[in-house]
């Protein structure tokens, strides 16, 4: 059985409990406090964060890698794309969101002298994408995909990170509506993300 250490209001930890529950497979969670770590997660992740996937001998611990083993190994729903060509941009995609998006929410939760500026980029960041959603039901089209499941933990937390898009996000916030009543998207959530949004 695949076991998932997970942070309860960790982003990207939620990213792949929505994974797992869009596969409906057979799998445990368990829940780290972020703030009192057991010690058995220094031991199997180095570098002492969340996510952990753990099945028998194998132990990984990057978000988009977990994501894409479980996606590899129980193909139904497939999240990546079938195509390489689609695939690979996809991945280049993902990429570019760690770097021009995610990155700044780990500057939010430390909540330092930079989180304003971090909020800004984000927010400028989500504006940009906003064009796509007029177009289409998902980031890479009709089918929810892999992009998908990585930026919707963001979405549920904007007002937790007391980021406001405006009125001329109104494509995105639809968008972020149709992933929210999802049932995988749904089953994931934490008692502690539940409350995060009004």
């Amino acid at each position: 059985m695949m076991n998932l250490y997970s942070g309860t209001t960790c982003p990207f930890s939620h990213r792949c409990r929505i994974v797992l529950y869009e596969k409906g497979m057979d799998f445990q969670v368990i829940d780290v406090d972020m703030f009192n770590k057991p010690e058995d997660l220094a031991a199997i992740n180095p570098h002492n964060r969340v996510p952990v996937l753990v099945e028998r001998d194998l132990v990984l611990f990057e978000p988009n890698i977990i994501n894409e083993y479980i996606d590899e190994r129980f193909p139904h729903p497939q999240l990546m794309p079938a195509d390489p060509i689609m695939r690979a941009r996809a991945r280049q995609l993902l990429v570019g969101m760690e770097r021009e998006i995610f990155a700044f929410m780990e500057v939010i939760e430390k909540n330092g002298k930079t989180a304003d500026k971090a909020r800004q980029e984000i927010r400028a960041r989500l504006t940009e994408i906003v064009p796509i959603f007029t177009k289409q039901k998902f980031m890479l089209g009709d089918e929810f995909s892999m992009l998908d499941v990585a930026i919707a933990p963001l979405l549920w937390r904007l007002d937790h990170y007391g980021i406001d898009l405006g009125k001329a996000a109104a494509p995105l916030m639809k968008y972020a509506e149709r992933i929210f009543s999802r049932q995988g998207f749904i089953d994931a959530l934490t008692p502690s993300e539940k409350a995060m949004r009004k």
